[in-house]
């Protein structure tokens, strides 16, 4: 009896190549499908979409977005090394992740060291959500600061009565951008040492929670600006753009100022960068730029940073930090700046 005739290796298909073949496509639309989710959490702001919601909140959390994002690119090249055609998966949320590293890590490095002479300024903000702080606590915070000037957002008429009484004693004086008919959360108070001189206050009201200047004295031409802009929540994302319109007034202005509060924003958001293109931030010229300032309750590393002390007029930073208070959900900042 003669043996079966054997299958010709030139004519039998070969079922793994049909197979690769067939799942080649499905693969690299997995892939792309799962880097276009990962860009859309991670860089939304290079598509200017951040500019509305739900992006506006997501991009806040850009710096937690890419180390998750990197922890799932190490899982896809484990699986990887056991299913060689996963391999599309984990290059391309690499190829994200590395974009997004890269408008994230230089907020780690100091710019540059604050050239030498000028004269020091030291800046302290605190958002004292809604007048709600220990006064007590944040008095005792400006006692051992010793801060020239202060920004308080959410601070009205009302909480400004709480606390001046606490600071005169210090040699603090204090003035609010809103009467005690309105609640502190509208409000924005400035405090500044009496050893600044004849120093003048202005309050501005073209925006949601209006404003305090602080000029003259030994600040001269420089102004002094506590400033809060609303938050962009789904209904005041148009709002919060036009708050942070305000500020590109002062960083593309002539005379020197210091901003300095609570901007809702962070450097991940491009209307933020855009509306202050024109100033340094202290704490990215300081290397800190990734310091959290909200919420209190999440890890410093967790939360973005969204409360900045922002200067024009060849003004640099020589030092950034945060500091915990009881009863807000915001760090304060305190920097020391280089006045020319």
């Amino acid at each position: 009896m003669s043996a079966p005739p054997r299958p010709d290796a030139e004519t039998t298909p070969i079922r793994g190549g049909r197979a690769r073949r067939r799942f080649g496509p499905v693969r690299w639309a997995v892939a792309l499908l799962l880097a276009a989710g990962a860009a859309g959490v991670t860089l939304p702001d290079l598509a200017g979409l951040d500019a509305h919601s739900p992006f506006a909140q997501i991009i806040a959390f850009r710096p937690l977005a890419v180390a998750v994002l990197a922890v799932f690119v190490v899982l896809g090249l484990l699986v990887t090394a056991f299913v060689r055609r996963f391999w599309p998966v984990p290059v391309l949320l690499a190829l994200v992740a590395l974009v997004g590293a890269s408008l994230v890590l230089p907020r780690t490095t100091a710019e540059a060291t604050p050239p030498p002479g000028g004269t020091p300024l030291k800046v302290l903000a605190l958002n004292v959500y809604e007048g709600e702080a220990d006064a007590d606590s944040v008095a005792a915070l400006i006692a051992a600061e010793q801060p020239d000037v202060v920004s308080i957002p959410e601070s009205g008429a009302r909480y400004e009565s709480e606390l001046a009484p606490l600071l005169e004693p210090l040699g603090y004086r204090t003035a609010a951008s809103v009467g005690p008919w309105k609640p502190d959360v509208r409000g924005n108070t400035v405090a500044w040492a009496e050893r600044l001189g004849d120093v003048q206050t202005r309050i501005g009201d073209d925006v949601q929670f209006p404003y305090i200047e602080a000029t003259g004295g030994r600040l001269g031409e420089l102004r002094f600006v506590a400033f809060h802009s609303v938050a962009p929540v789904p209904r005041s994302v148009g709002q919060w753009r036009s708050d942070l319109a305000t500020v590109r007034e002062w960083c593309a202005g002539e005379g020197p100022a210091v901003i300095a509060g609570d901007f809702n924003a962070s450097f991940d958001h491009s209307v933020f960068r855009e509306a202050v293109a024109g100033c340094g931030d202290a704490a990215a010229q300081t290397g800190n730029g990734l310091q959290g300032t909200w919420p209190t309750w999440a890890p410093q590393w967790l939360g973005p940073q969204i409360d900045h002390v922002l200067s024009t007029g060849g003004i640099t930073a020589e030092s950034f930090g945060t500091r915990a208070v009881p009863g807000t959900d915001h760090r304060a900042i305190v920097a020391t700046l280089r006045v020319p």
